[in-house]
């Protein structure tokens, strides 16, 4: 017997007045705005000049958004062409289908490539960003609560989400509550905001390598969160594409950890060995972020 369960909205749009606003792209704004928020904070607090994480913004969110949906629609193909779909669905990006990883990826490269005509430090604005991203993240996931979309297997649980019929998939037309996937993701992804900021405070880090931390510990999370979704995905031998994607991503991040990392305490190492005075190591350490 069911004792509780959460319920879905009926409806992907929000009434304000006369106006109707899609929740899915309203949550994406908001974690947006949130981002650019916690990241001008940041970059503030490092001496930089706010205004800038504006302009890169401007560059980077389109890119972000646009990297998305690619990543979306190519993997997801088959959703866009006959006879399961129509190409121009592919636009209708208000019905939901982002893959985080492009985003991210366009999103950092465009928004890197600002930086350095503006000739600020990127590694700076890398670790500003790391725990902006998840926060965004977060915030964003409950557009598709509102899309009754990113839900896992049937459960009983008290917390089981209610789908409606139309939005279930065929094979399981009978159950009415499912794992909230998106719920599960919005609070890893607050989990890794903490974490990000824990693991700098705490440990000294050369610069950008808070960028590295956020990846690794998203996609550490994304990996079990993507085992227990139901809906349609590729699959590479028992796991599907995505949870091939995190691993890969996984790994990269933290072998540029290591890496980076050790190459600085390396050159710490030496300076100090040399003799360096206290100058020569804030001169190795000038591009580490601070708390």
């Amino acid at each position: 017997m069911m004792i509780a369960s959460i319920p879905s909205p009926s409806s992907g749009a929000i009434h304000v007045g006369p106006l109707q606003l899609r929740a899915y792209g309203l949550c994406i704004a908001l974690g947006v705005w949130a981002a650019v928020a916690v990241c001008s904070r940041r970059y503030a607090r490092r001496g930089g000049d706010p205004g800038l994480i504006t302009t890169i913004a401007v560059w980077a969110v389109p890119a972000g958004i646009l990297g998305a949906r690619l990543y979306h629609v190519v993997t997801d193909y088959e959703l866009y062409l006959p006879p399961a779909g129509h190409p121009l669905n592919a636009l209708k990006i208000w019905d939901g289908g982002l893959g985080i990883w492009g985003g991210v990826a366009a999103g950092v490269i465009v928004g890197a490539r600002v930086a350095r005509r503006r000739g600020a430090d990127v590694g700076v604005l890398f670790d500003c960003v790391a725990p902006a991203l998840p926060l965004a993240q977060a915030i964003g996931r409950w557009g598709n609560f509102f899309n009754q979309e990113l839900f896992g297997k049937p459960t009983s649980l008290p917390w089981g989400l209610r789908i409606d019929a139309a939005h279930r998939p065929a094979v399981y037309a009978a159950a009415r509550t499912f794992q909230p996937i998106f719920l599960y993701e919005s609070l890893w992804d607050l989990c890794v905001v903490g974490i990000v900021l824990i693991v700098e405070r705490r440990f000294r880090l050369r610069g950008g390598s808070l960028l590295a931390v956020y990846a690794a510990a998203y996609t550490f999370g994304r990996f079990f969160t993507e085992y227990e979704r139901i809906d349609f995905a590729h699959r590479l031998g028992p796991l599907r594409l995505n949870d091939w994607t995190s691993v890969v991503v996984f790994v990269a991040a933290l072998a540029t950890l290591v890496v980076v990392n050790r190459s600085a305490s390396g050159a710490r190492s030496e300076a100090e060995t040399t003799g360096g005075g206290p100058g020569d190591d804030a001169t190795v350490d000038a591009s580490r972020s601070t708390a």
